[in-house]
């Protein structure tokens, strides 16, 4: 039997990106939707033509390749070293992937540092992800931008589903969801090959608020703010997304 159980898993990432099962779980997200606000980011950043980008939290680098592909000098990070070396298949002379922690700040300064998809909030000490901020603005060049993409915590929140059974490649996910101590958690229960998984994927659910005075503590500007993937305003209300663009 492997459990793997929410009290003895501290970081509960560590396991669970590491773990086949996420990516059957996810394998459905909409990565034509991604990459369309991919174009539309690299057009409203006006990057230079190869500019230097950090793709932070990149998973097996399926938005790394892309931008790659749009003509960008790619760095793809992430503390996953399965994830990292799925990616490192994909590798060129503009390129490259790494393991790192999103903690720890690059000596090479980047045009752009993009961390997509809700790659934040998920250590348990908000402290860690302060020092994710001081990271990625000690890691831009002088005229570099950073993009943080967040979930709308309100949103999720008020829409929240409490259980629901997912089944992929024949597997039943069962899953629950709730909010404690400021995390919005999921637990993910499933028997495969007869054995029994518990995953929990816990991420703090912070505001626009929140971020804003995290900001002020690590000295970065907050410049632009929108609401989804068009680039819309952002409705505390109503928006799907919080996309926040600094120095």
């Amino acid at each position: 039997m492997s459990e793997i159980n929410k009290t003895t898993t501290k970081n509960w990432f560590v396991s669970w990106f590491d773990s086949p099962y996420y990516h059957i779980l996810y394998k459905d997200r909409n990565y034509r939707e991604a990459q369309l606000f991919m174009d539309t980011l690299t057009h409203y950043l006006n990057l230079p033509e190869k500019a230097k980008v950090l793709d932070l939290a990149c998973g097996k680098g399926r938005h790394s390749i892309y931008l790659n592909q749009l003509g960008f000098d790619v760095i793809g990070a992430d503390l996953s070293e399965n994830s990292i070396e799925e990616a490192n298949k994909n590798a060129n002379d503009n390129l490259h992937f790494l393991v790192h922690d999103m903690r720890e700040s690059y000596e090479e300064k980047f045009d752009a540092i993009f961390n997509l998809f809700t790659s934040f909030g998920y250590f348990e000490n908000e402290q860690d992800d302060l020092k994710t901020l001081v990271a990625i603005k000690e890691s831009l060049a002088e005229y570099g931008f950073a993009v943080i993409d967040f979930m709308n915590s309100y949103q999720v929140i008020e829409n929240l589903i409490p259980e629901e059974t997912k089944t992929v490649d024949g597997i039943d996910f069962h899953i629950k969801r709730y909010v404690h101590d400021g995390f919005i958690i999921k637990e993910i229960d499933f028997e495969d090959k007869g054995e029994i998984f518990h995953f929990v994927e816990k991420v703090r659910g912070y505001t626009l608020e929140d971020f804003k005075r995290l900001m002020e503590e690590a000295g970065i500007y907050l410049l632009d703010v929108f609401g989804d993937y068009k680039l819309k305003k952002f409705h505390k209300n109503t928006s799907e997304r919080l996309i926040m663009i600094f120095k």
